[in-house]
């Protein structure tokens, strides 16, 4: 694991531990919102916004948020990503990352079905 904090998303997702890290994408902070898969929603509207991540935002977690899952797993996901949201605005960004470093706060494996 690493502290880089171009590896950790505006969505509340740990690029370090996404399956396409690496493979297909250098993680969000590294390739400004255009990943491999297109442009970012997220991205560019924390740029819009001002705010580092959605959930400094003052209308999070917003409808937009809420409807970005996959419908064959349902919402699992996207409550994942909001708590991790929640509480890296409490902890703080730098203290996540270190977390995520010592392995102290595991992300989700996102992992090909």
């Amino acid at each position: 694991m690493t502290n880089d904090a171009n590896l950790i998303s505006p969505c509340g997702l740990y690029c370090a531990e996404c399956r396409f890290y690496k493979n297909k994408c250098l993680g969000c902070g590294y390739v400004k919102g255009k990943p491999f898969w297109g442009d970012c929603h997220f991205y560019s509207c924390v740029r819009e916004k001002g705010v580092e991540h959605c959930g400094l935002c003052s209308e999070f977690p917003c409808a937009y948020y809420l409807s970005t899952y996959d419908p064959s797993e349902g919402r699992w996901r996207v409550f994942y990503r909001a708590g991790q949201l929640v509480y890296r605005k409490k902890i703080g960004t730098k203290a996540l990352l270190e977390e995520k470093a010592k392995g102290e706060n595991p992300d989700l494996k996102f992992q090909e079905k």
